[in-house]
């Protein structure tokens, strides 16, 4: 199944089009910000899926019956422009476990490249949901290969939701191809259609990492 929240108008799209903008996104404590601010409006709208129990809370003037979620959740992101995103998450789901792992690309002389997964910090994820955030799903390579070896690592959950806020077609297509989509739900901000020869989405926002941390060598 597919989400793409910017089909309804709502305050989230502001939060987009400054992280998109050249002109605000210079500014990266706004940047990291923004990052943080889509992650909690992500969170907020995935809640929604959770399985829920009603329990009796008690007030200073009696008691009030509350639904509450019962799934225990894992947050897990791909550093380093995941972190603030990752951050937004947290903020809602404040019970979360995590998991981040470490993945690059490594490129050829040619200009093709491949995704390497360095390190990964992961929990038991049997029978739990985990949320696979990642502010960029361009060509979906990174993104497919962090949850194989995630699964690999932790077990298999019960539910995964990948949350990103740019997609590329191409990405959310690959991730498609590559995971039954009774076990995975993808979450977009927004999509947009071109990838360049490089792999960057356009119109994008640009490299998500070095506009929220700096440059990299």
């Amino acid at each position: 199944m597919l989400h793409i929240l910017d089909q309804q108008n709502t305050i989230l799209n502001k939060f987009v089009a400054e992280l998109r903008d050249v002109n605000v996104q210079t500014d990266s404590m706004r940047f990291r910000r923004n990052l943080e601010r889509v992650g909690e409006v992500m969170a907020y709208e995935i809640s929604k899926t959770l399985r829920y129990s009603t329990v009796s809370v008690e007030t200073p003037l009696g008691e009030a019956e509350v639904a509450l979620p019962d799934d225990q959740v894992v947050i897990a992101t791909i550093l380093r422009a995941g972190l603030p995103y990752h951050q937004g998450f947290l903020n809602y789901f404040d019970g979360a476990q995590n998991a981040f792992v470490s993945a690059y690309r490594k490129y050829s002389k040619d200009g093709t490249f491949n995704v390497k997964v360095e390190y990964i910090s992961c929990c038991d994820l049997t029978d739990k949901i985990l949320l696979l955030v990642d502010p960029m799903l361009a060509t979906g390579t990174s993104l497919v290969l962090t949850y194989n070896a995630l699964l690999e690592k932790g077990g298999v959950p019960r539910h995964t939701h990948v949350a990103s806020i740019i997609a590329s077609e191409e990405g959310i297509e690959y991730v498609k191809k590559h995971v039954s989509q009774e076990k995975m739900t993808i979450w977009s901000a927004s999509v947009d259609q071109e990838l360049t020869v490089k792999s960057y989405i356009v119109p994008g926002i640009g490299d998500a990492g070095d506009l929220a941390y700096g440059d990299k060598l």
